[in-house]
């Protein structure tokens, strides 16, 4: 049996409101390949550099993405791990509450 944990409202707010742009969501699909330099994620998208950076700074700050500089370029990778953390806080939100007696 699994234990579930209390959901953390703020922290699932953060990681919905990332998911919750069709740009974010493009970005997050070209990165399931790998690693990709923002250059390669401007051209893909057809968007700004400015625009695209906004997007990636929300992703990142929710975890989502990580980025390494290499030269003058960024590079920016995927994180599976807070895609299983919201996997996790999908499963508890679609769970029949527990009821605590004591």
């Amino acid at each position: 049996m699994t234990t579930r944990t209390r959901l953390d409202c703020a922290r699932a707010s953060r990681l919905f409101h990332a998911l919750s742009d069709e740009t974010r969501l493009q970005i997050l699909e070209r990165l399931r390949a790998g690693e990709r330099c923002v250059c390669e994620l401007t051209d893909a998208l057809d968007a700004a550099q400015s625009r695209l950076s906004f997007h990636l700074k929300v992703l990142k700050d929710a975890g989502l993405v990580s980025d390494r500089r290499e030269g003058r370029w960024m590079y920016y990778t995927m994180n599976p791990e807070t895609l299983g953390e919201m996997a996790d806080l999908v499963e508890s939100l679609a769970a029949p509450p527990t009821i605590n007696k004591s």
